[in-house]
């Protein structure tokens, strides 16, 4: 018999040779999916099972590491297997970053951007504009080479050598006269950004312009970036050192909150 194709996976009866109990824990996971923390009481009432029942799923669940119970109200979020299998997508990072963005933008007052990843390009998720004159734009949606923002870089960093040889071949595009256009220099920049743990654009996408960024982990996967960019004069040595140490305060408080 041929499928409906206005039906959804909900509507359509299970096979018959299909676990119920499995069913009801990757229903679990696509709850997860669609939203960033669950309850007993939420997944009984959305699979019509007993709490006692929830909770035996839940249970089993965390055993296994794909969900993680907070004490503090009891609910459960994504667990370390589950971020393993890439369940974290660019809303949850969105979610998460939005309220450490505007805060790290507020204290600092200059442009805060969050970045990821998309094969060789970089795109920008969200960001926030800064309050100081003269300050840099706010970037949200915009896709730029990955070797020529902060955000790509420090992502790039991540990768093995031979992915990104992967990615971009034998040459890179130039932007502006100080974009990295030679693999090998850039590989030797990739170093870099591994060895200190932040990466920084100068003057790379544009003219008179400069960043910083640092990686945002969901348990050891970078999942993404945050970028504070303002002109190149204010991220001089002692602007850069302010800049990275809220940074990594922010990136550290939007992993912990992706779990």
């Amino acid at each position: 018999m041929e499928r409906n194709p206005d039906t959804t996976a909900e509507d359509q009866a299970l096979p018959t040779y299909a676990i119920e109990s499995v069913d009801k824990a990757l229903q679990i996971l696509v709850m997860l999916r669609e939203r960033r923390r669950v309850r007993v009481v939420d997944v009984g009432e959305e699979l019509g099972v007993a709490r006692s029942t929830a909770h035996r799923l839940l249970a089993t669940l965390a055993h296994r590491g794909f969900v993680v119970r907070d004490p503090r109200d009891r609910s459960y979020r994504g667990g370390p297997e589950l971020l393993g299998l890439g369940a974290v997508g660019e809303v949850d990072l969105r979610a998460a970053a939005g309220e450490h963005v505007r805060a790290l933008s507020a204290r600092l007052r200059e442009t805060v951007n969050v970045m990821v990843l998309e094969g060789a390009s970089c795109r920008f998720l969200d960001g926030v504009a800064g309050e100081r004159p003269l300050g840099t734009r706010v970037r949200t949606g915009a896709v730029l080479p990955a070797h020529i923002v902060s955000g790509g870089k420090a992502l790039l960093a991540e990768l093995p050598p031979r992915e990104v040889d992967a990615l971009f071949g034998s040459s890179l595009r130039r932007i502006t006269p100080a974009t990295i256009v030679d693999v090998d220099a850039l590989h030797a920049e990739l170093r870099r950004i591994r060895e200190q743990g932040y990466a920084v654009n100068r003057e790379e996408s544009e003219p008179g312009l400069s960043a910083v960024a640092v990686v945002v982990r969901a348990g050891t996967r970078a999942v993404g970036a945050v970028a504070v960019s303002a002109p190149t004069q204010r991220l001089d040595d002692d602007g850069l050192a302010t800049a990275l140490e809220e940074l990594h305060r922010t990136t550290a408080a939007i992993g912990a909150e992706l779990g």
